[in-house]
């Protein structure tokens, strides 16, 4: 495990914060060391830190009187939906109130003829798609995990279909949130746009929590395609998948998803999910429109993949093969594990430019194996995303190391290329000391927007900013 920075407790606070809410809500104010330890731990290799009672609300009324309470002892809160986040962004550094808002899961309202659907943040990704289907609607943004939605809109979270739909700052409309000093807020109405005033919405998408807690969320939706054909294809190097990348999307080819798959990812998915690919990099796409329109983007990007050496290309419309192909994909992550069986993975993203991709992608591979580390890597390559997935013994001092210096050596290459250290997992605790190098002085004005709304620092702290601002 990484060691978690501790921060100063007001035990004398949170004692009291305790007393009041255990009174309030009864048995919905947990302390048990077990669900404690829950809300704590994340998909991640940071310390487990756990908060002192975590409450569940039913409404935002009562979150509002939660934040409200702990505001006047100067008590931290800490929001928390299904704890599926890989940065530690639900670690309690100084203890406090964890506010498990998964009670809070109503589809409140869907606009068909608008496109837009209004529900609470407890409800989660998987949840919502199931309720539109029969309206003929779905929501795309897909981070992998079935994630709350209000913890996505938290991490400004995106996934496999990105770089189509966007990620949730393009897809949030409005927000409700309860403010640190306790204040009901919403950020914009119902309207595809806005230029009123200041965008709180996309202030607090992307925020983690550190500025306030959500509870209502308007999304945009999308109307189900007509036809999905997806398409695989082999191709003999990284490079020349990325490069036939760089020309699907230079070529215009509204592709949904694009996903690469390095040599060593295809053998654990062969292994695991019973394929039986030519294990060289791979990429599989997915192209959304009608009958007509996806059987001629998948004959068009067959054309562009064979100028980069592409091989074994193959698009099918079945709907049981789409699923076997993706559901594949999706498991890459237990996939990946059995390359070497007792190990935990460490998952970390990066993004670059799309020009940069192929050079990023090689060197990471290099350098994992140069530091003799086992390292699959998948990526969202349509925009230049991708995640390296370390295979370490987490009791092994210096595999553990070895993989921090990885981790920081790839942020700061991605940085160096003009790129983030982080294109989806959010900064949380893990990715902290890397948000400096890339945006410098901005720092100083994240922090003064912190200040002037959260003085007292009770929202999630210890999250996005460095220790020193």
């Amino acid at each position: 495990m990484v060691q978690a920075t501790a921060l100063p407790r007001n035990d004398a606070g949170i004692e009291t914060v305790t007393a009041i809410l255990k009174q309030r809500f009864s048995d919905r104010l947990q302390t048990g060391a077990s669900i404690r330890e829950q809300h704590g731990h994340t998909t991640t290799w940071i310390d487990n830190q756990m908060p002192d009672a975590v409450v569940f609300p039913q409404s935002t009324d009562e979150v509002a009187e939660i934040v409200r309470i702990c505001a006047e002892h100067k008590v931290p809160v800490i929001p928390f939906g299904t704890g599926t986040s890989l940065e530690g962004h639900v670690n309690a550094p100084a203890g406090g109130i964890s506010v498990d808002v998964s009670q809070m899961n109503k589809i409140l309202a869907v606009h068909a003829q608008d496109l837009d659907v209004v529900l609470q943040p407890g409800v989660t990704r998987e949840e919502l798609n199931m309720f539109l289907r029969d309206q003929g609607l779905f929501f795309p943004i897909d981070p992998g995990a079935n994630a709350s939605l209000g913890g996505m809109a938290s991490t400004r979270a995106s996934g496999t279909n990105a770089v189509r739909y966007g990620t949730m700052k393009d897809n949030v409309l409005a927000l409700e949130a309860v403010m640190p000093d306790g204040e009901i807020v919403r950020t914009a109405q119902r309207a595809k746009k806005s230029s009123a005033g200041y965008d709180l919405t996309r202030l607090l998408v992307g925020a983690e929590g550190t500025l306030g807690i959500i509870t209502e969320i308007t999304l945009k939706l999308q109307g189900i395609p007509e036809a999905i054909s997806s398409a695989r294809c082999s191709f003999p190097s990284v490079d020349a998948a990325c490069q036939a990348v760089m020309m699907t999307i230079q070529y215009g080819v509204p592709v949904a998803r694009i996903e690469l798959l390095d040599a060593l990812s295809v053998a654990a998915a062969n292994a695991y999910s019973k394929l039986d690919l030519p294990e060289t990099p791979l990429l599989l796409l997915e192209f959304h429109g009608s009958e007509a329109g996806v059987v001629e983007q998948a004959e068009t990007f067959g054309q562009i993949a064979g100028e980069f050496g592409g091989s074994d290309f193959a698009a099918t419309t079945s709907t049981e093969e789409r699923s076997k192909l993706w559901q594949a994909r999706h498991d890459m992550y237990w996939a990946s594990l059995q390359l070497r069986p007792g190990a935990s993975g460490i998952s970390t993203d990066v993004c670059v430019p799309i020009s940069r991709l192929a050079e990023c992608v090689t060197a990471s591979a290099e350098k994992a194996a140069e530091m003799g580390l086992i390292a699959p890597i998948v990526g969202h390559v349509g925009d230049g995303n991708f995640h390296t997935l370390l295979l370490i013994d987490r009791e092994n001092p210096d595999e553990v190391a070895k993989a921090d210096t990885f981790v920081g050596w790839l942020n700061d290459l991605a940085i160096s290329m003009d790129g983030t250290c982080t294109g989806e997992h959010g900064i949380g605790q893990g990715k902290r000391p890397y948000l400096e190098k890339e945006l410098g002085p901005a720092i100083r004005y994240m922090a003064a927007i912190k200040a002037a709304l959260d003085p007292d620092n009770i929202m999630n702290p210890g999250k996005i900013l460095p220790s020193s601002t």
